[in-house]
């Protein structure tokens, strides 16, 4: 991981700067919306089903007429990260990056639904440390790594174990595990019996 402290994170490179502050509450938007925002972040290994799941969350949500967006490690990695790599450094910047994009979406009354390995404790910890108590959800999409080998289309893990890719979490790099996710989700369940348990857990 980076040698960079939080502080350093958050500090700006631009100077004079000030924060704006707009005349919309956090209140306003709910009642607007007619339900409270948060960040969902689910995380776990490649293959684990983060993905499938956000994304079925994210459609219960809407028929449910929440206002919800899912943003997916890799589609992210096709633009605003389409610069980093997958070196430890670079997995530090990329949740950087998506934990401000999830923070203002939060802003913005939406419930905003993550799909990313974010395989270092210390990144989805100041990911959450962005968010106002109780907005941001870490959900733990707990699937052993002999399942996610079996599902794994696209041959990730196979050419990890030759060593054709490295810096793979949970082969060649660590994965570690969250400690006090507020969901834990078992994804051998069906698919349909996860989603629900996540959106009643959710209280939306």
């Amino acid at each position: 991981m980076s040698d960079s402290t939080e502080a350093d994170a958050k500090a700006p490179v631009s100077k004079n700067i000030v924060r704006a502050d707009g005349r919309v509450s956090g209140e306003d938007r709910a009642a607007n919306l007619g339900h409270d925002s948060m960040t969902v972040w689910f995380t776990g290994l490649s293959g684990s089903g983060k993905s499938t799941l956000a994304f079925a969350v994210e459609e219960a949500l809407v028929k449910k007429g929440v206002a919800g967006y899912v943003l997916d490690g890799d589609n992210v990695r096709f633009g605003l990260n389409s610069d980093l790599g997958f070196s430890p450094e670079d997995r530090t910047e990329n949740i950087r990056r998506i934990g401000e994009v999830c923070r203002l979406f939060q802003d913005s009354g939406m419930v905003v639904l993550t799909a990313f390995i974010s395989p270092y404790l210390a990144d989805r910890a100041q990911v959450r440390a962005l968010h106002p108590d109780g907005k941001f959800i870490e959900v733990f999409v707990d699937t052993p790594i002999e399942i996610c080998e079996a599902r794994d289309v696209k041959g990730l893990y196979k050419k990890a174990r030759a060593g054709e890719i490295p810096e793979f979490s949970g082969i060649s790099a660590p994965y570690e595990l969250p400690e006090n996710p507020e969901i834990r989700v078992d994804t051998t369940k069906p698919l349909a019996d996860c989603v629900a348990e996540i959106v009643t857990k959710l209280g939306l």
